[in-house]
């Protein structure tokens, strides 16, 4: 099988992704995050009353034409005592932010322009006008109006407003689910003392990470031995908690102690296609079983990564209605960078702005696909097409942004 180019693969990956239909309740202190399933209309006006903006007096406007009015206290409203009283000629109010407004009472004074007198009143310095400190009933949202549509994100901004439209509960797509399966018989979990020939296990940890920060939850399947009954059990696994995705890590070539993809097959795996035209992450493998579809990763924990960014995440966001994430940038190459062969390279590299801000990538000198260290303290991808010609310093190039 000839080795397929990025662009291809990916669009033949995404063409098949259905986002998820399933809807569930989820309490709104649970809600952040999740994407809104329908329109979100007010159960009620906000706010309910007239109410103050600031501690003054409530009086009517026509009392004070011009500033030196005399009025008198007959009151206090605050917030959650209202008076009870109406708002008279020559009469005021004292009140507070939040409060209602009293009945007769059409602008507020506020308290740093009354003088206080003897005998409870107040003389006026400063012209008053009708509405002055005064929030409209339904200034915010009335009821039954429609405020969040659906298929938003919901932040801290739509569940302030969710709350103060009086829902306890929101309805909210599934979550895409994800199962995470990591193969290798010389694999052990992180705090293990590792014998002879064995290496930490530190893919799953990464890629889990990036399909929670894409909306999606994680079935961990852990580690399992290179053998086809323990790959079967774990599979079986997945497709009983009717996962969404199953992402495998390692063991999807066609050696003889690959068989991850053998053995898929044999469980009734559909293979679209392995084996993609890019440096690191050549041995990917996109299938499905059934309505779960497969993503087979490379156990190389930098090629895994790489792809991950470039075909899990698209994916996962897909399935959660997630916009897509903007990776694309352009910057400066900070020295010369050699021509490419077939395959479409993924260098990485650390990000500096120049006098004029722009971003100047500079790759690391060494690009071997198993130096974690080198991607964690990496900025970006510098992109490099195939076939490309050699890039001169100061050239622009484009990148995939690590953190955007």
């Amino acid at each position: 099988m000839a080795l397929l180019p990025v662009s291809e693969a990916k669009a033949r990956l995404l063409d098949r992704a259905r986002p998820v239909d399933a809807t569930q309740e989820v309490s709104l202190a649970d809600a952040n995050g999740r994407v809104l399933a329908t329109p979100l209309a007010a159960r009620l006006t906000q706010p309910p009353f007239d109410a103050s903006a600031m501690d003054g007096y409530a009086m009517r406007a026509a009392d004070a034409p011009q500033i030196g009015a005399e009025l008198s206290v007959i009151g206090t409203a605050a917030a959650g005592h209202p008076f009870e009283g109406s708002v008279d000629a020559g009469q005021a109010v004292r009140i507070f932010t939040g409060a209602p407004v009293p009945e007769g009472a059409d602008t507020i004074l506020i308290q740093e322009d009354a003088e206080p007198l003897e005998g409870q009143r107040i003389r006026t310095k400063f012209a008053v006008t009708i509405g002055r400190h005064i929030r409209p009933r339904g200034q915010d949202f009335t009821e039954g109006e429609t405020v969040l549509p659906p298929a938003i994100r919901l932040d801290y901004t739509h569940l302030t407003v969710a709350a103060a439209m009086n829902h306890p509960q929101l309805t909210v797509y599934r979550k895409p689910l994800v199962a995470i399966l990591a193969t290798g018989d010389e694999l052990l979990v992180p705090g293990s003392i590792p014998a002879a020939g064995q290496i930490i296990a530190s893919n799953s940890f990464g890629v889990r990470a990036l399909v929670e920060d894409n909306g999606a939850e994680v079935l961990d399947l852990g580690i399992v031995r290179d053998d086809r009954e323990s790959i079967s059990a774990a599979v079986n696994i997945a497709r009983s908690a009717n996962a969404d995705v199953l992402v495998t890590l390692g063991g999807a070539s066609v050696g003889d102690h690959d068989l991850v993809q053998s053995t898929l097959k044999a469980a009734g795996m559909e293979l679209d296609f392995w084996r993609i035209a890019m440096r690191p992450g050549k041995p990917l493998m996109v299938g499905s079983l059934g309505e779960m579809q497969v993503l087979g990763l490379p156990g190389n924990p930098v090629a895994s990564l790489v792809c991950s960014l470039l075909f899990l995440e698209p994916l996962v966001r897909t399935l959660a209605r997630l916009p897509q994430r903007r990776r694309e940038a352009q910057a400066f190459a900070a020295r010369e960078l050699a021509s490419n062969d077939q395959r479409q390279d993924y260098l990485r590299a650390t990000l500096t702005p120049d006098e004029g801000g722009d971003r100047i990538a500079d790759p690391y000198r060494k690009q071997d696909s198993s130096m974690m260290k080198v991607f964690a303290t990496s900025d970006a991808l510098i992109v490099r097409p195939p076939h490309a010609p050699a890039l001169a310093a100061g050239a622009p190039c484009p990148i995939l942004l690590l953190r955007p």
